[in-house]
C-alpha cells in the first residue's frame, strides 16, 4: 500500500533519511523511554528497504542466474550484519562517532537509492489481485514456513551457541569465535548455494539446506570441544541462512508483479515471527534440559520443514 501511495523510490530513499535522523535523535536525546521509541522507528523503517531491496533483485535477476544474484545479494547482507559490530570494535561504542557512521550508512544509502531506484522495476501494477499477505499464504505455505524456521533457527543459533558452548565449558575467546564460524558461512558460502539452485531449482535446496541445518545441529553436542566444530559452524552458518536464500530465488522463480511484492511482505513477516518465537523457545529448552536444548529446536524445526515441503510436493504431483 505504501509503495502504490508514494511510489517505491520515494518510500526508499524517505525511509533511508528517517532512519539517519533516528540514530541523530538516539545519539542526541539522553533518555532511555525516547531510546526505545525511536529503536522502534528504526526498525519500522528498515523493514521497507528489506522488502524493496528483494523486490528489485528478484526483478533484475535473469531466471538463469537468479540463484547467483541472491546469493551475491544475501552474502552482502551477512557481511552487513558483520559489519555494524566490526564498526563498534573500531570506533567504541561510547560518544558520536558510531552514531555518525549510522547517520552517515543511511544517507549514502538514500543517496544511492535516489540516483539509481528510477530505473528499476518490480513494482508495475499487473492488474493481479495479490490478496495481500493472506491471499499469499493460501498460495505458497511452504515457503512462509520455511522463511519461519530459517529465522528461528539462525537467531536462535547465533543468540544461544555462546551459551551452548559455555555448557560445555569453552573459554571465553572460543564463544565469541563461534558465532564468527557461523557468520564466515553466512558470508563465504551463499554464492556456492545460489549456483547450486540454478541446478537443482529452489524447492529441492530448500530441502537439502534444512537437512544439512539439520545434520550439523546433530553433530555440535560430538564436535563442540573438537576442532571439527568450525568447518560445521561455517557449514551451518551457511545453509541455515541458505534457506532463506532458496526460498527468495523460488518466490522469484513462481511470482511477478503485485504478487511478488505480496509475497516480500509476508518473507518479511514471516522472519520477525521466527526472530520473535525462536530464542525464546531454545533459551526456555534450553534451561529446562540443559544444552542439548539448542540442537533439539534446531533439528524439530527443520525435520518440521522437510515433512511440509515433501507433503506440498506430492500434493501438487497428485493433483
Amino acid at each position: 500500500a505504501a509503495v502504490r501511495l508514494v511510489g517505491a523510490r520515494n518510500l526508499a530513499v524517505g525511509c533511508s533519511l528517517i532512519g539517519a535522523l533516528c540514530f541523530l535523535g538516539i545519539g542526541y536525546l539522553q533518555n532511555w523511554i525516547a531510546w526505545y521509541a525511536l529503536r522502534f522507528l528504526v526498525g519500522v523503517v528498515i523493514n521497507p528497504l528489506y522488502v524493496l531491496g528483494e523486490v528489485w533483485a528478484l526483478s533484475l535477476a535473469a531466471p538463469s542466474r537468479r540463484g547467483r544474484v541472491m546469493g551475491v545479494f544475501n552474502a552482502l547482507m551477512g557481511a552487513g550484519y558483520a559489519a555494524g559490530p566490526l564498526i563498534l570494535i573500531t570506533l567504541g561504542a561510547s560518544g558520536w562517532p558510531p552514531f555518525i557512521a549510522a547517520i552517515a550508512g543511511f544517507c549514502l544509502c538514500a543517496l544511492i537509492l535516489r540516483a539509481v531506484s528510477s530505473q528499476l522495476a518490480g513494482f508495475e501494477d499487473d492488474g493481479q489481485a495479490s490478496g495481500g499477505i493472506a491471499g499469499f499464504a493460501r498460495l505458497a505455505p511452504a515457503l512462509l514456513l520455511a522463511v519461519l524456521v530459517s529465522a528461528a533457527v539462525q537467531q536462535s543459533t547465533y543468540s544461544l551457541i555462546p551459551v551452548f558452548g559455555t555448557g560445555y565449558g569453552l573459554p571465553e575467546a572460543k564463544l565469541a569465535a563461534l558465532v564468527t564460524a557461523l557468520s564466515a558461512g553466512n558470508i563465504l558460502l551463499q554464492i556456492p548455494l545460489g549456483l547450486m539452485a540454478e541446478r537443482f531449482g529452489g524447492r529441492a535446496m530448500i530441502v537439502f539446506c534444512a537437512l544439512a541445518t539439520g545434520a550439523c545441529a546433530l553433530s555440535l553436542p560430538l564436535l563442540i570441544t573438537t576442532p571439527l566444530v568450525w568447518p560445521v559452524l561455517v557449514v551451518m552458518g551457511a545453509v541455515g541462512y541458505g534457506v532463506y536464500t532458496m526460498a527468495l530465488v523460488e518466490l522469484g522463480s513462481r511470482f511477478k508483479g503485485s504478487l511478488l511484492v505480496a509475497g516480500n511482505a509476508a518473507f518479511a513477516l514471516m522472519w520477525g515471527a521466527g526472530g520473535i518465537v525462536g530464542p525464546p523457545s531454545a533459551g526456555a529448552l534450553m534451561q529446562a534440559v540443559g544444552p542439548l536444548g539448542l540442537p533439539a529446536v534446531i533439528v524439530g524445526l527443520d525435520a518440521l520443514l522437510v515433512a511440509f515441503a515433501l507433503y506440498r510436493s506430492a500434493s501438487r504431483r497428485s493433483s
